[in-house]
């Protein structure tokens, strides 16, 4: 019997997202259908995701062959129409939620990491071109683009900061966020209007550890495989806590100010050898989002067991954190920054790859 995962939501307060977006998604249905049966409640999309899906929906063809003064100038056209279209089929959620939920992504070019008046600028031009109330502009957790964030939540700019990959980055990110919310809030604006996540990527983090800890090869760094990226999870859920459910954010709360929800990103399994739902089931939990790929939703509906286990195993997830330190494994400085540097790199190549097969199609 398939698994209803609106209990999700409704029961342990955690949302899931989907990790896609494509005009297949959209024009056959299938996006409807997840938000009506599974209770997906939002979207997020990166460059990756929106090359695989120009490259391979049918829905494009059409849009592709029309006039256009660059290959960008025509990507940001359809990804656009598309990016509307998610964001109209999820307003129902986003105005249940009181704007809680109900959220869709788009990730800036990845050109601009590094640049933080650039990745302002470019965060308000994107709203202004999708013009929905329920959309995340998606910056990363680079130090130019935290400080991006701060400003940009300072102006009441809904945010997703992405590319997190450590528990230096939540911290960093949190702070970030409360500094912005303070001076929105210190300037007029309504907190209830801004919402901001903060995605930590997982299965990438436990294949780049996998690897440190075979290379050391005693027993003990061996039996640590797949262990580290949900206890970094799960430390990062208590770091979550006591952030926005301690004294340092209870007069932003008391004034409609959102907490920052971890976004638990990266969450399909890439190693056949662990259990499928390694990234989903061990961290759910009240106040978190998941965002799953149409394979993890189909496994979690076929044989997700639900319920909170996110706190669990809170003093086992600091052990692990300790032991792998312990080893030599950094994993706030060469193992958060490589993989930082390697995923802003992967989204750049899917970037400029996707501008070129636009350009093709453009003649």
């Amino acid at each position: 019997m398939a698994t209803d995962l609106r209990a999700l939501r409704k029961q342990i307060g955690q949302s899931i997202w989907l990790d896609n977006l494509s005009r297949t998604l959209i024009h056959e249905g299938i996006l409807g259908r997840y938000i009506d049966e599974d209770g997906i409640s939002g979207v997020t999309s990166n460059p990756s995701i929106f090359q695989k899906a120009i490259h391979s929906s049918p829905y494009y063809r059409d849009d592709l062959g029309r006039p256009a003064d660059s290959a960008e100038q025509l990507y940001e056209r359809l990804v656009v129409e598309d990016l509307r279209n998610a964001c109209d089929l999820l307003q129902a959620v986003h105005v249940e939620t009181d704007g809680d939920d109900g959220w869709v992504s788009w990730e800036e070019s990845p050109r601009l990491g590094q640049d933080e008046a650039a990745t302002v600028a470019e965060a308000l031009r994107l709203r202004g071109l999708v013009q929905r109330d329920n959309l995340l502009i998606k910056v990363p957790a680079t130090p130019a683009g935290i400080r991006a964030f701060a400003t940009l939540i300072g102006q009441g700019v809904s945010i997703n900061v992405t590319l997190m990959f450590g528990l230096k980055h939540v911290h960093e990110v949190l702070a970030a966020y409360q500094k912005g919310l303070t001076q929105w809030v210190a300037g007029g604006g309504d907190p209830r209007k801004v919402k901001a996540v903060a995605s930590l990527f997982l299965s990438r983090v436990d294949t780049l550890v996998d690897q440190k800890l075979e290379a050391v090869g005693t027993p003990e760094a061996l039996a640590l495989r797949g262990k580290a990226a949900v206890a970094m999870a799960k430390s990062a859920y208590a770091i979550y806590q006591d952030v926005f459910h301690g004294a340092g954010f209870a007069a932003l709360r008391a004034a409609g100010g959102r907490p920052q929800y971890l976004l638990w990103a990266s969450t399909s399994t890439k190693n056949p050898a662990y259990p499928d739902l390694l990234y989903v089931e061990p961290l759910m939990g009240p106040e978190t989002i998941n965002t799953l790929p149409d394979d993890t939703l189909v496994r979690l509906r076929d044989h997700g067991r639900l319920a909170a286990r996110v706190e669990d195993g809170r003093a086992e997830a600091q052990r692990t954190m300790a032991q792998l330190a312990s080893l030599g494994i950094d994993m706030d400085g060469a193992v958060a920054e490589q993989l930082q540097t390697e995923g802003l790199a992967a989204f750049a190549k899917s970037f400029e790859d996707m501008l070129a097969e636009v350009g093709r199609a453009m003649g």
